[in-house]
């Protein structure tokens, strides 16, 4: 067998990562009833074995910190880490995935509906007790069957990651590779609940009883679900012209929404679709999927968005970049193109040019935006506390539950379940991942305006420099480094420009 080297680890890593990513959009959507991930990690075993772990480790040890060597191993070494974990979990994923897509829940009135569609039909179930039995129904089946397979695959992944003694603990193995500061960042996310406890106390009894007809404490997050579709705009928001809009939108910045066909929109129903959207990039920069299932109404517009910036951001990456700078990286990068993209839905500006909402609901609508803004920033900075306890040396799985229902309801006034604690968890911490997003994409808009105007979504010059001076260098580039770059005065990523924003929309 020939010796593993660089370019070689980078060739059949890339070869690797489209198997399984093209395998991946098959599974989850709907094309194929299961995923057959093992033969894939079999097939590339050269490369996801000891001996490329311990070339991705010498070079990461061996470069200075601050050199693209450096930069390049780091990336290299996460990609890594996460494979080599999912291999030694593949058989549990495939199983998970065909678990998902056959399981059907069951109501006690005889209601059935498909388990990967539970989210949408709560959130467009208008009958409270219709909505709480199928939320009962769908925790009782999560509580079962879903829930001790994601704890399996959380306990196992932490353990490998351990064993393989990058640092003496999940958490500081992810700092030492990522450069995130997991105490940093939960302290930070403890500071926004605390200092927006004000805001959130005084909006959320009014967007309650407006919407639900409830009071704080009584509502549940199959509430929050139901109370943030906001189906009461729906006419405004028509599926018919979903697609088109944004296409509209997109090319008025300059930009082509299928990028000379690398980008493909699927976003059609199907038996075995995941409702949770996303982008399945196949071949970086030639093949990028666009995958939605349909919710309906204001709800599918802001994720086609957020998908789009995805598709868009991989779609156009320069193809003469090393793997590792077209596919790896810092993932805050492409989650706060996507955010930049979804914030058009914020945009007074945007919404009266690319929806039929018009002058007389706008006002309302901005409220409502401000007020499902800070409903998802509070509760992902809840979620990022709870996970670091979680991966932390001092916890106990059993306990686990109770901690996830007290920390999350605490932060959002939602009723949360403790069946929900492994399946509402986003391994590896992505969830570091939205928070920064979120706090890159307020910056990122902040210089589109003052480079572009206010309407720097319709500008022809915003699609070629967002192309030029972002999306083409792939994810190269820390959130931290980009933010630092196009603010051209060393600026820091902080929730103090999201804090601003919020406050804007609600006094709309």
């Amino acid at each position: 067998m020939k010796e593993l080297t660089l370019d070689r680890l980078r060739e059949d890593g890339q070869a690797f990562t489209e198997e399984i990513s093209r395998e991946s959009y098959l599974a989850h959507s709907g094309h194929k009833a299961s995923a057959d991930f093992q033969p894939i990690y079999g097939k590339y075993a050269n490369v996801l074995g000891d001996e490329a772990l311990g070339l991705t480790l010498d070079l990461f040890k061996d470069s200075a910190k601050g050199t693209d060597e450096h930069r390049s191993a780091a990336l290299l070494l996460e990609w890594q880490l996460e494979s080599q974990a999912s291999r030694s979990l593949a058989e549990l994923d495939e199983r998970e995935i065909e678990w998902e897509r056959n399981a059907v829940i069951t109501t006690p009135d005889g209601q059935q509906v498909q388990y990967q569609a539970a989210a949408i039909e709560i959130a467009n179930e208008k009958n409270r007790v219709k909505r709480l039995a199928l939320d009962d129904a769908r925790a009782a089946l999560v509580q079962q069957d879903h829930a001790p397979m994601r704890l399996e695959r959380i306990q196992r992944e932490k353990d490998f990651i351990e064993s393989l003694g990058i640092a003496p603990t999940y958490n500081a193995a992810f700092e030492e590779i990522t450069g995130v500061s997991l105490d940093s960042l939960a302290k930070e996310c403890a500071a926004f609940i605390r200092d927006s406890q004000a805001m959130w106390d005084e909006t959320l009894p009014y967007h309650l009883k407006k919407s639900l007809g409830l009071k704080p404490g009584e509502a549940t997050r199959s509430d929050a679900l139901a109370l943030l579709r906001a189906s009461e705009y729906d006419g405004a928001f028509p599926g018919q012209h979903l697609q088109s809009s944004i296409s509209r939108q997109i090319k008025e910045m300059g930009l082509d929404p299928v990028a000379d066909g690398r980008i493909i929109y699927d976003v059609g129903d199907r038996p075995g679709k995941r409702a949770r959207a996303f982008c399945a990039p196949t071949r970086v920069p030639e093949e990028v999927y666009l995958v939605l299932r349909p919710h309906g109404g204001q709800s599918d517009y802001t994720t086609l968005l957020h998908e789009a910036g995805h598709a868009l951001h991989f779609a156009n990456v320069r193809s003469d970049y090393p793997f590792e700078y077209r596919w790896l990286g810092d993932n805050s990068v492409t989650e706060s193109y996507a955010m930049l993209m979804d914030h058009r839905m914020q945009d007074r500006r945007w919404l009266l040019r690319y929806t039929e909402l018009g002058t007389g609901n706008v006002d309302d609508f901005l409220r409502l935006a401000g007020f499902e803004e800070l409903h998802y920033i509070r509760r992902y900075c809840a979620k990022l506390i709870y996970e670091v306890q979680a991966y932390g040396d001092n916890a106990d799985w059993k306990d686990l539950p109770d901690l996830y229902v007290e920390t999350l309801t605490s932060a959002t006034n939602f009723r949360y379940r403790a069946a929900d604690a492994f399946v509402d968890f986003d391994a590896r911490y992505y969830s570091t991942r939205y928070l920064r997003a979120w706090q890159l994409q307020a910056q990122l808009n902040e210089s589109l305006v003052s480079r572009f105007d206010l309407d720097w979504f319709r500008n022809p010059g915003a699609g070629p420099w967002l192309i030029s001076d972002l999306w083409s260098e792939g994810q190269r580039e820390s959130a931290e480094e980009i933010a630092s770059r196009v603010s051209g005065t060393g600026e820091k990523l902080s929730f103090a420009p999201l804090l601003r924003n919020i406050e804007m929309l609600l006094g709309s």
